[in-house]
Parts: C-alpha cells; sequence; structure tokens
C-alpha cells in the first residue's frame, strides 16, 4: 500500500468539486452584507454566534461524551463580562451601574477569558463526573446564575439588563454610524458580519485541528470507553477537564458576539431552554463534527425568526400575542421533532444528508 493511497497532490485538491464548494461559499458569505437587509444580516450574525457556541459543547459532548447542561451559563459569563468590562460607570434604570471602561477589543478578550476561568473554577467537577451526574452538576450553574444575573444589579442591571458598548477595532466603531465601503452604506451589522465570520472561521479550523489530532482521538477514546482510554495511557480526569475548560472559552465567544447583535444584555435569554438549544443543534447537526454544530446551530437559531418573519403567511403560525401558536412555540416543536427524527433514523445527524466519508482503500 503506497503513501498515494491516503496523501492527495495538490493538484487532486484544486479538482476536488468540495474546493470549490468552500470557495464559492466563502465568496458568498463575504458578499452578503453588500445585497441583504438588516433583518437576514442579524439572523445571519446570531447563527454565527449560535455556531460558535455549539462547536464547544461538541467538542465536549459529542467528542467527549460530556453531559453540559450549563452551557447558558458560560454564555452569560461572555456577554455580561464584555459588558462590565468595556462599559462605563453610570446609572441606568435606576440602576448604579459598575464598568471599568477598558477597550471594546480588550474588553472582548478578556471576557472569553473570564468564561475559561469560570469553566476552570468547575473543570475539577467536570473531570470527575461524567453522564447524568455531570449534566445535573452544571444544570446547577444556571440557577446560579440566574440568581447573580438577576440580583447582582450593579453588575448586571437586574431584570432590564444593561446596555452594550459597541466594539471598536482599528479604528472603526461597529455601532449604527455609515461607513461607506463601494457606495454602500454599512451599519452595525454589517461591519459586525464580518467579525463574526473571521471569529467562526478560525474556531472552526481550530476545532477542526483539535479533532483530527492527536487530542481529539484521546477525546474520542475518552467518549467511547474511558476505562481502556485510561488503560492506554490517556488521563481521563485531565482531558475532561481541559475540553471543559476549552468548551467555556468557546461560549463566552458567542456571548460577547450574542451581546454585540442585540445591544442589550437580557437575563432570561440565558435560562434552561437556551442550554437545551445548544444540545439540540448538536444532535440536529451531528455529534462530534464542527459541521455539524455550524448545521445544527443553523437550523435550530434561523427557525423561530423565519417563521415570526413569515408567520402572517404560515398555515397554524400566528404573530406573537395575537392567540394561536406563536413563531417561538413553533419552532421548538420543530426542533424537537427533528430531534426525534434524527435520533431514530438519521444517528449521524443532518451532515449525514450533506457529506460522505471515504475511507482509504487497502
Amino acid at each position: 500500500m503506497s503513501l498515494k493511497t491516503y496523501v492527495k497532490s495538490p493538484r487532486a485538491y484544486v479538482k476536488s468539486p468540495k474546493a470549490y464548494l468552500w470557495i464559492a461559499g466563502t465568496i458568498l458569505l463575504l458578499a452578503l452584507p453588500f445585497y441583504l437587509d438588516r433583518f437576514w444580516l442579524q439572523a445571519g450574525l446570531f447563527a454565527m454566534a449560535a455556531a460558535i457556541g455549539a462547536i464547544g459543547i461538541n467538542l465536549l459532548t459529542g467528542a467527549t461524551g460530556q453531559l453540559s447542561m450549563g452551557h447558558a451559563f458560560f454564555l452569560a459569563v461572555g456577554a455580561y463580562s464584555y459588558c462590565i468590562l468595556a462599559g462605563g460607570s453610570g446609572v441606568e434604570n435606576g440602576h448604579s451601574l459598575i464598568g471599568l471602561g477598558l477597550p471594546t477589543w480588550l474588553a472582548a478578550i478578556l471576557a472569553v477569558i473570564v468564561a475559561g476561568a469560570a469553566g476552570g473554577l468547575f473543570s475539577p467537577i467536570a473531570g470527575r463526573l461524567r453522564g447524568a451526574y455531570l449534566g445535573i452538576a452544571t444544570l446547577a450553574l444556571i440557577f446560579i446564575g440566574q440568581h447573580v444575573l438577576f440580583n447582582a444589579r450593579d453588575l448586571t442591571g437586574g431584570f432590564n439588563g444593561r446596555a452594550v458598548p459597541p466594539l471598536s477595532l482599528f479604528g472603526i466603531d461597529f455601532d449604527d454610524s455609515e461607513t461607506v465601503i463601494a457606495a454602500v452604506p454599512f451599519q452595525s451589522a454589517e461591519k459586525l458580519w464580518y467579525v463574526a465570520l473571521l471569529a467562526l472561521i478560525g474556531c472552526g479550523l481550530f476545532a477542526r485541528g483539535v479533532l483530527r489530532g492527536r487530542p481529539g482521538r484521546a477525546m474520542n477514546a475518552i467518549r467511547d470507553h474511558r476505562i481502556a482510554a485510561g488503560v492506554m495511557g490517556v488521563p481521563v480526569a485531565r482531558y475532561r477537564a481541559a475540553v471543559f475548560v476549552l468548551s467555556s472559552m468557546y461560549a463566552g465567544l458567542a456571548g460577547v458576539l450574542i451581546a454585540l447583535v442585540f445591544q442589550r444584555t437580557v437575563p432570561e435569554y440565558f435560562g434552561v431552554i437556551l442550554s437545551l438549544e445548544y444540545l439540540a443543534m448538536i444532535v440536529i447537526g451531528g455529534l462530534g463534527t464542527v459541521a455539524g454544530a455550524v448545521v445544527g446551530a443553523a437550523f435550530v437559531s434561523l427557525l423561530p425568526q423565519l417563521l415570526t418573519h413569515y408567520s402572517d403567511t404560515l398555515p397554524l403560525v400566528s404573530a406573537p400575542g395575537t392567540g394561536g401558536v406563536a413563531p417561538g412555540e413553533a419552532s421548538r416543536y420543530l426542533y424537537g421533532a427533528a430531534v426525534v427524527a434524527v435520533v431514530l433514523f438519521l444517528p449521524g445527524g443532518l451532515t449525514r444528508l450533506i457529506t460522505s466519508r471515504k475511507t482509504p482503500r487497502e
């Protein structure tokens, strides 16, 4: 068996249809802000932010087999840490808010680090628990987080939340002030699009490298048979703790992006339902793969927004507050049914319908 069986030449990659699809997809994503309106851009931004968070929990649950119900807690840590670090001190909605007023780009980086540190504090527990026990332990983080978000009003703003300072990077303010490029006025959604796209590509490539390298093989061994992995020399507890920290940092970055898109952080958003949605994302898209996390995140995050946008024309769906089935409820029914369908008929997730895995010939 020759080396050519496993290694393709650069010319083969150029001729591959998959390479052309990647190039066409990249060009399309780069061009979309020039043509789409604000609704579709915000929907795409939410999908990209959700995809980053889904990649993080897929590393933990899909690749390592560790069930986490507290992913929303780390999204909240990232979002609120950015607000506290980048925001200034003052009075908002009757509350005196504390803010450090750091440069927003530095605040975003530190917010991700703070989320990782929060995961690090919990990692000794994550390294020793598994399955439903870890799920219950992480579920406690949600209740603790909700209590802090509603009651630490000087930091979070309480029930009404607090405003999110717009990102400023390389002299560009990512707010609604217009920046004209090629005779096209760019506002906050258009400018944030490229930041989110760059973050998603970087996070996806890093996670793909982890999964295809030695750490990924160790993580899969822990998921499939932890005792055998320990016998082979894999430090099971250390890997579980490290992946938990990495997953928390992915969630922190997703939280920062969601806050920048929302332009306001609200405690109710970071509840148990959000954690369940992230689990639904990786199950629907496909466990243990970066592509599965992205596809599942797009499905779950875009569905309620599309139902809301087209509620006037869709049967059995009514606009919020008008009676009947609201778009949010309908979306949960649909991706709940999708989870059941995937588990029963398509264990590999939606990515099995898109990609086919080829094994090397012997």
